[in-house]
């Protein structure tokens, strides 16, 4: 496991406001008692900011008839939509939620070839409500594998989320498993598969980013 590279300076920021706190505790809170709540919730704090940028070491669970979760966390929608926004035709759609205890990079749900990304700006509604997939700050990727076969992946931003960071570029050649961004604090991605796609997973699943299959091709 090591600490993402976007998490950086938001961490040595949080550890400078951390220990000018602890010192300005010292010198002007005169009971102990609350000096040592505050300590532990100034510890809670950081130590919750650092988990928060963790990268797990993981083997990729690789096969090119599978569609892999791109993020750790809760199933909260498997549903027939209408994609409007690049296929224009029906699809279905898979939410995986993010809370702010998950690990919140993206990983490529399988290999192939980066043909449509577009970022969004918008509102910050709660990651689990259903108009934050089309109202919320959101980034689009489109990936296609050598088959043909499309899967439009959503980054969509939470409530606690202010920033989502993509590296997908349009024409990018991706291997499955490989990271393509990272969102910021707490957060949702929507898989938008074919129609005649196999779902594994249902509402309430808890997945894993590189190793639950959430569908076959």
């Amino acid at each position: 496991m090591h600490l993402h590279k976007e998490g950086y300076k938001i961490i040595l920021a949080t550890v400078l406001v951390v220990t000018l706190l602890y010192l300005t505790v010292w010198l002007f809170v005169p009971w102990w008692q609350l000096q040592l709540i505050i300590y532990i919730g100034l510890s809670v704090e950081l130590i919750w900011t650092i988990s928060f940028f963790r990268v797990p070491n993981r083997s990729v669970n690789l096969n090119e008839s599978t569609i892999l979760a791109s993020a750790d966390g809760k199933v909260v929608a498997v549903e027939e939509v209408v994609e409007t926004e690049f296929f224009n035709d029906r699809r279905i759609m898979i939410s995986v939620f993010m809370s702010p205890f998950n690990v919140h990079v993206n990983w490529y749900p399988f290999s192939g070839k980066v043909i449509y990304t577009k970022y969004h700006k918008g509102k910050y509604l709660a990651a689990y409500n259903p108009k934050s997939s089309t109202n919320n700050e959101r980034n689009t990727i489109v990936v296609e594998n050598s088959n043909g076969k499309a899967v439009l992946l959503r980054q969509i931003a939470g409530v606690m989320a202010r920033r989502i960071i993509s590296y997908a570029k349009k024409d990018d050649t991706v291997k499955q498993g490989d990271e393509f961004g990272i969102i910021r604090f707490g957060s949702r991605v929507d898989f938008f598969i074919p129609i005649d796609a196999k779902v594994n997973v249902k509402i309430g699943d808890k997945v894993s980013a590189q190793k639950t299959i959430i569908a076959y091709f």
